[in-house]
C-alpha cells in the first residue's frame, strides 16, 4: 500500500510581500525618516549591525533529499508552554513612535500565533494594557532601576498582571552612541525641527495614525518620569532612573523575590553565563542588542557557540540579533539555539502594512521556516543541529 504523506500546513501572508526587502521598501515610503532611522540603525559605524546578519548566514545546512520524510513540526516547548514556532518577537524601545499602536498590534497577532511578545521597559505600551491582550502571557524585559523601591513597584504590577518570564537586560551598561538618533534629535514626542515637520507631513497615514492612537510615550514608566523629554533629557532620565550595569548584588534580590522563570538578555560570554547560572537564571538570551550598543564587539551568532558547546541541554540557551528570516532561524536553531527572537523584521511589517503586519510575517516566518525543513528532511525543530555544515578543520 502507498503510504501517504501528511498534508503540509499553510499559513497566510501577503503575496504581494514575500520578502524581507519588499517591508523594508515599504516601510521607508510610509514612516517619517527619523522613526526609519530609528528602527533600521545600529550604533557608531553600523558595524556590527551588519556582522550580525552576514556573519549569521555564513551558516550552512546539509539536505538530505533521499531520506524518509512525511513532514516537519514547528512546535517548540519552552518553560513548559508549546509555542507554535520557534521564535518569537524582540522587545523593541518607542514601538508606537515608529508606527503607531505598535505594540498592541504585535502582542495580539503573538496571541493568535502562539508565540511569545517580549514587552520592553521603553516602549509605548504598558504593563497592565499588554496583560489584557494577551491574558497574561506576555514576557517583561526589565531595565534595572537604580532605586529598589522602582525595582519593586514594577515587579509588583508585573505579578498583578499575570507575567510569569521576567527578561532582565544586561547589555545597556551605557546608552548606545547612535548618529542618526542625534541628528534627528529624537524624543518622546518627536522633536519638532523644521526637518521633523516637513517628514511627517511627508508621511499623512503615519500622521493621521498617531493622531487617532494619540502621542507616543513611554506608557509603563509614565508614572515615574517627566514630560516632554529631548534626546539629552531622556539619557540623563535613564541614566539617573536606571542602573544598567547588572551585576550578582542586582540579580540575587530579584531571584530570590521572581517566582517565575528570569532569562538574561545580553549575554554574550560564557564567563556572564557561568555568573548567570549560578545565580538560578533560567535561561538565557545571546544578544548584541541588534548591533546598537557596541560597535566593536561579535556579532551574536559568534557569541553563541560557546555558550551552546557549555550549556546546551543545561539551561535554555535563545539568540536574537541579525536573524531575519525564516532561513536565519533554521541557521540559528541549527546552531544549537534553542529558540529564537526577531525585532527589526516584524516592525518592517507592521510600518509597511499597518494592523495586517505582524500577522503577514508570522505566517511568512512559518511558511519559510517550514520549506527550509522540509528540504533538509527535518522533522522536529531541535533536530536541526544535525543538519548543521560542520568544515573540517
Amino acid at each position: 500500500m502507498q503510504k501517504i504523506n501528511n498534508p503540509k500546513p499553510t499559513w497566510a501572508y501577503n503575496s504581494n510581500y514575500p520578502g524581507i526587502d519588499d517591508l523594508i521598501r515599504k516601510a521607508k515610503r510610509r514612516i517619517p525618516r527619523f522613526a526609519f532611522e530609528y528602527l533600521d540603525g545600529g550604533c557608531n559605524e553600523d558595524v556590527n549591525l551588519h556582522k550580525n546578519t552576514d556573519e549569521l548566514r555564513q551558516v550552512e545546512l546539509l539536505p538530505y533529499y533521499l531520506s524518509e520524510h512525511t513532514g516537519s513540526t514547528l512546535s517548540t516547548e519552552l518553560f513548559g508552554h508549546t509555542y507554535d514556532a520557534p521564535f518569537g518577537v524582540s522587545p523593541i524601545g518607542l514601538q508606537g513612535l515608529i508606527w503607531p499602536n505598535a505594540p498592541e498590534i504585535l502582542a495580539k497577532a503573538s496571541v493568535k500565533h502562539n508565540i511569545p511578545f517580549i514587552l520592553s521597559t521603553v516602549t509605548t505600551s504598558g504593563i497592565e494594557r499588554i496583560a489584557e491582550i494577551t491574558e497574561g502571557k506576555a514576557w517583561y524585559q526589565l531595565y534595572h532601576p537604580a532605586e529598589n523601591a522602582l525595582r519593586d513597584d514594577i515587579l509588583n504590577r508585573l505579578e498583578a498582571s499575570g507575567y510569569e518570564v521576567l527578561v532582565l537586560l544586561c547589555d545597556v551598561p551605557s546608552f548606545g552612541f547612535r548618529p542618526r538618533d542625534i541628528r534627528n534629535g529624537l524624543a518622546m514626542p518627536p522633536k519638532m525641527t523644521l526637518r521633523n515637520i516637513f517628514q511627517i507631513m511627508g508621511k499623512p497615514t503615519w500622521a493621521m495614525k498617531t493622531l487617532y492612537h494619540g502621542t507616543p510615550n513611554f506608557a509603563t514608566l509614565k508614572p515615574y518620569m517627566p514630560k516632554g523629554l529631548n534626546m539629552s533629557q531622556l539619557g540623563q532620565f535613564m541614566n539617573r532612573t536606571f542602573s544598567g550595569r547588572l551585576n550578582a548584588e542586582k540579580i540575587a534580590p530579584i531571584r530570590e523575590r521572581w517566582k517565575g522563570k528570569i532569562i538574561l538578555k545580553g549575554c554574550a560570554t560564557v564567563e556572564d553565563a557561568d555568573m548567570a547560572v549560578a545565580l538560578g537564571i533560567d535561561g538565557l538570551l545571546v544578544s548584541n542588542h541588534g548591533g546598537r550598543q557596541i560597535d566593536a564587539g561579535q556579532s551574536a551568532i559568534r557569541s553563541l557557540g560557546p555558550i551552546v558547546d557549555k550549556y546546551k541541554g543545561k539551561i535554555k540557551v535563545m539568540m536574537d540579533s541579525g536573524i531575519r528570516t525564516g532561513p536565519d532561524i533554521a541557521r540559528t536553531l541549527a546552531s544549537g539555539a534553542d529558540f529564537t527572537f526577531l525585532g527589526r523584521s516584524f516592525m518592517y511589517a507592521v510600518s509597511a502594512l499597518g494592523d495586517e503586519g505582524a500577522d503577514h510575517m508570522m505566517g511568512m516566518l512559518k511558511t519559510q521556516l517550514y520549506q527550509v525543513m522540509d528540504q533538509v528532511c527535518c522533522k522536529h525543530v531541535q533536530d536541526l543541529p544535525g543538519h548543521l555544515y560542520r568544515p573540517s578543520m
